[in-house]
């Protein structure tokens, strides 16, 4: 269901494409498992069709659709990529858009074996996108920003679902974060969003990046804190010497908003286990297993 009411079907998916490509009704439509903001259907073997579900705002799609053709083709993993637009209609009022579909299996549900293989192929992708945006980019009030800026944050997941037995220990990282100097050079290019149901693996490593709602212009360190986040425990030091733009101050920065989102994920798993909408079971796991990543450092 969507925030109006309306429940996404595939009958709902294959009408919306009649009224408005009809080129592409005849393709196969799967429904894809996960997602709460957008709702995806594969569409055809190539081609998926990601709709407005929950976000009160076309502003993620639109996003999507203004920059990722622009990026996509010097980034090193695929990405989705819009071809089509669906607009709003009598039938379906909110945004949808027809994107290339990227193959393998998100990191959620699979794992990564090669991890120093993954390790250097994350580095290789963010330092492609991590260039300076430009003057037009959007700019995150959030993520993106200083940890400073997100202590609220980490305090509702801290409070929530924080281990008592290493609890000083996630705030002494937190607090290294937040006493961490700001990032020095120009707001670069940031996912913003790098969590296990946002990249996807294949033969054991990563092999494409998905979800680019967050994108904005800020501080690098919200991308890399996926080297704690993602990647098997003893591989972040391996990434960090790859991507080999990193100083001291972001990657204390970085280390602190893997906390963050580490918490995050053991919220959402709280959530999963007691029913809650939006809950995914099945992060609670990955969650702990970043955090002890987290606190074990580079």
């Amino acid at each position: 269901m969507t925030d109006t009411g309306i429940e996404i079907t595939a009958d709902l998916v294959r009408d919306l494409l009649q009224e408005q490509h009809p080129d592409l009704a005849g393709l196969a439509i799967r429904e894809v498992a996960g997602g709460w903001g957008n709702h995806m259907w594969r569409l055809g073997d190539e081609l998926a069709v990601r709709m407005q579900r929950m976000d009160p705002t076309p502003e993620f799609q639109l996003k999507e659709r203004r920059w990722l053709p622009v990026l996509a083709p010097r980034l090193p993993l695929p990405v989705p990529t819009p071809v089509r637009f669906g607009e709003p209609s009598e039938r379906f009022p909110k945004h949808w858009t027809v994107m290339t579909w990227v193959p393998g299996q998100p990191l959620d549900h699979g794992s990564i074996s090669r991890g120093a293989h993954a390790a250097d192929t994350l580095a290789g992708f963010l330092r492609a996108l991590h260039v300076e945006a430009p003057a037009e980019a959007p700019i995150a009030t959030d993520r993106g920003a200083h940890p400073r800026k997100c202590t609220d944050g980490f305090e509702n997941f801290f409070q929530a679902v924080a281990p008592d037995d290493i609890a000083a220990d996630i705030r002494a990282v937190w607090d290294d974060a937040v006493a961490a100097p700001e990032w020095a050079g120009p707001p670069v290019w940031v996912h913003g969003d790098l969590h296990p149901a946002n990249v996807v693996v294949s033969d054991g490593t990563l092999s494409g990046i998905v979800d680019f709602g967050d994108l904005s212009a800020g501080d690098p360190a919200w991308d890399l804190a996926a080297a704690w986040v993602l990647l098997p425990a003893g591989t972040a030091s391996r990434f960090f010497d790859t991507y080999a733009h990193a100083d001291e101050a972001a990657i204390r920065r970085a280390r602190g908003l893997a906390a963050v989102k580490s918490l995050f994920l053991m919220l959402m798993g709280q959530n999963g286990d007691r029913g809650l909408p939006g809950g995914k079971p099945n992060w609670g796991p990955v969650g702990r297993a970043a955090l002890d990543r987290v606190l074990k450092g580079v």
